[in-house]
């Protein structure tokens, strides 16, 4: 089902496209919609689980490009006005100099890209979403209907007249058959003027009544055709007033949804956020989002921009031999070091802005994983490979003072991944990834072909589960030759699988602990299973749990040899080794509870 959506003609329809489409998932209806503009060869992709906000956010990102589109536009009118005036040397001169201005204050924003989100306030204000334009069309007037012009009769002949009075001389008076027949002359004359005044004057008439014809049809025609645009105008200005309404109900809405905490209300106002982030025009504006409200962790996948995109031209010289302009540009070296510096800041600066914004607290905790768009140039295949990761607690994050803090040692302290030299774009292992399947199904959604006639991961006997994790991890390191045991914990009520592994640079002992939970991995789990990675001098700790872990749990994990793996990763293991399961953590409350008053 496609979208209607009702943008306003404020952007130039031979360069916009969109689409949009209505999808069923497993949380409800959900409306994406894709972008596209020619000129700019930029795409994006936007969704949202109310039509409203997603209107609402094409309408932002139309308006955005149109901005930018009308710039460029001028640059290049511009531009080709500049080709055509014929500076002389000065003039050049004094051009090389604002170009250069130019260029150096491209490269300052570049490296103050922390400190110009320190001055803003990143919160969302949701009255400046909603449309309070006016209709815009004038109302239709009626068209004027020139008044008739009508023919004058011609004043009546009256026998009384001059003209048809006899002139009778004396003679006439004296003969009396003269004077007869002057006065019988005059009568005749007075007839005939009349004879043809009477039949000028029906004359006169007849087309007097057609223009007074004439004249009524234009009027009601007028009338009739001012009623009809009328009526159009009123219907158009409701269906505006009826849609703008609505649009603005949508965003009040979404607004009680965030303020409720409900998780698409908290992805779309996050992702807001980042859109009202500016940025240089070159760089890419895409990302990611996933927001669990169990653990109030929100996880951000960040297109971080790469070298290319990045401002090169450090000087303008204007050669006067040659006539010409010379662009100095930054060393290599130089270059590399300002990215770097700029990934750390756009990483800050990420975490600042989703921080500052959460005015209602939701979030605990943020993971932002970034990843550069290249080409290896090796092998000149595309790469995108995540060279950031890091995680910060809203207090640990809020308590830094942004404005005196070396970028780089800032992402260090918390505990932030990354190689030494990012420009390399080594590729790292996220904290947390996104769970891009949404693998793990709640409430009523279910799959049919599931392990053990359609057990759920949850609801399983302990002791099965903790075998079940024991031949997932059999299969997994059985490549390298690793031999996975099940041993019984002495400090865990659970079953403990020991990896050896026989690697003589990498290998050792690697404990997993397995966890049937059905509520949030606590983060006395964590520190449990720490305990016995160094009680069993093991070289890595893995916790397999059906459930997700806290924002505490991953903050005490992270500088330490452990690693969590929650009920979607279970699942994609198990996936990939061929098999089907599921995991519903409402169900399995439900059938432990049962099973427990059972016994």
């Amino acid at each position: 089902m496609g979208l209607e959506f009702k943008i306003k003609e404020v952007f130039d329809p031979s360069q916009i496209d969109f689409t949009g489409t209505e999808v069923s998932t497993a949380r409800g209806i959900r409306y994406d919609a894709t972008v596209v503009h020619r000129g700019l060869m930029k795409n994006r992709f936007i969704s949202s689980t109310d039509l409203g906000v997603a209107q609402q956010k094409v309408s932002a990102q139309i308006r955005v490009w149109d901005e930018l589109w009308k710039k460029q536009v001028e640059k290049s009118k511009e531009a080709q006005k500049k080709e055509k005036l014929r500076l002389d040397k000065e003039e050049k001169k004094v051009l090389a100099v604002s170009k250069t201005d130019e260029a150096l204050r491209a490269i300052d924003n570049i490296k103050d890209t922390l400190k110009h989100t320190l001055s803003v306030n990143d919160a969302i204000d949701w009255n400046s979403l909603k449309d309070d334009s006016k209709f815009n069309q004038l109302k239709p007037e009626k068209k004027t209907v020139s008044s008739p012009v009508f023919k004058k009769i011609p004043k009546e002949p009256i026998s009384t007249d001059s003209q048809y009075i006899p002139k009778l001389n004396f003679f006439d008076k004296l003969i009396s058959s003269k004077k007869q027949e002057k006065i019988g002359a005059s009568k005749a004359l007075f007839r005939r003027d009349h004879s043809r005044w009477e039949e000028a004057k029906k004359s006169i008439e007849s087309k007097n009544g057609k223009i007074s014809q004439e004249y009524e049809n234009q009027r009601a025609g007028a009338e009739a055709e001012h009623e009809l645009a009328l009526s159009k105008w009123e219907e158009e200005k409701q269906a505006f007033l009826k849609g703008q309404a609505e649009a603005n109900a949508a965003i009040g809405a979404r607004k009680e949804q965030y303020e409720q905490k409900v998780p698409e209300a908290i992805i779309d106002y996050c992702d807001m956020v980042l859109s009202n982030s500016q940025y240089p025009d070159s760089f890419p504006k895409e990302w990611e989002l996933d927001y669990k409200l169990t653990t109030k962790i929100l996880l951000v996948e960040y297109r971080l921009p790469s070298i290319e995109d990045l401002p090169r031209v450090k000087e303008v010289k204007y050669i006067q031999s040659r006539d010409e302009f010379m662009d100095v540009f930054l060393s290599e070296s130089e270059l590399l070091r300002i990215f770097d510096d700029l990934i750390y800041q756009v990483a800050l600066r990420t975490l600042h802005e989703l921080y500052e914004a959460d005015t209602i607290k939701t979030l605990a905790s943020i993971v932002l994983n970034g990843w550069v768009k290249s080409v290896d140039k090796r092998t000149g295949k595309e790469i995108c490979p995540c060279i950031i990761s890091v995680q910060a607690s809203r207090d640990e994050f809020l308590s830094l003072n942004l404005e005196k803090v070396e970028p780089k040692t800032c992402f260090k302290a918390l505990k932030g991944v990354g190689s030494s030299k990012l420009h390399s774009l080594t590729p790292i292992a996220p904290i947390l990834q996104m769970d891009r399947k949404d693998k793990r199904f709640v409430e009523s959604y279910t799959v049919e072909d599931t392990i053990q006639n359609g057990d759920n991961l949850a609801a399983m006997d302990w002791e099965d589960f903790e075998h079940l994790v024991r031949e997932v991890f059999e299969k997994e390191f059985s490549h390298d030759g690793g031999e996975v045991k099940i041993t019984r914990a002495s400090r865990d009520a659970g079953v403990d699988a020991v990896v050896f592994y026989p690697d003589p640079l990498r290998g050792g002992k690697i404990v997993i602990q397995a966890k049937r939970y059905t509520d949030t991995v606590p983060v006395s789990a964590v520190r449990d299973l720490y305990g016995t990675v160094l009680n069993e001098g093991a070289i890595k700790g893995i916790l397999v749990s059906t459930a997700d872990y806290g924002p505490d749990a991953y903050e005490f994990a992270r500088d330490k040899p452990l690693t969590l793996l929650s009920g979607s990763n279970l699942l994609h293991l198990l996936e990939k080794q061929g098999h089907k399961a599921r995991i519903d953590l409402k169900e399995a409350k439900k059938i432990l509870a049962e099973s427990e008053k059972g016994t």
